[in-house]
């Protein structure tokens, strides 16, 4: 595969990667998305101080965003990786995530 293959896809309604990395990348017919956190792009400030809901809501609209940004959306994401720092919250995140992606296919 050669580099113009690749489309490196930005917005600026989520946060600038902090590293050499993309939001996101098209290649063919598939989007990689890079991971997010709650990150509130027009404050550059990190949202909820704890409160899971809030972090998560964020994410979720960072990660819309940046498939908006591909002509993408929510219904189109085939996987996604979540890590939670207490299994606690599990049942919030998950509910918002239904709320998000749909929870059938």
């Amino acid at each position: 595969m050669n580099n113009s293959s690749l489309q490196a896809i930005s917005t600026s309604n989520a946060p600038s990667p902090v590293g050499p990395y993309n939001q996101a990348v098209l290649v063919s017919d598939w989007l990689y998305c890079s991971g997010q956190i709650p990150l509130d792009p027009k404050t550059g400030r990190i949202v909820g101080e704890g409160e899971i809901e809030a972090e998560t809501d964020q994410v979720i609209e960072n990660i819309k965003a940046v498939l908006q940004a591909a002509g993408a959306n929510p219904t189109q994401v085939v996987k996604t990786t979540i890590y939670l720092v207490d299994l606690k919250d599990f049942e919030k995140v998950n509910n918002i995530y239904a709320k998000a992606f749909g929870s059938e296919t």
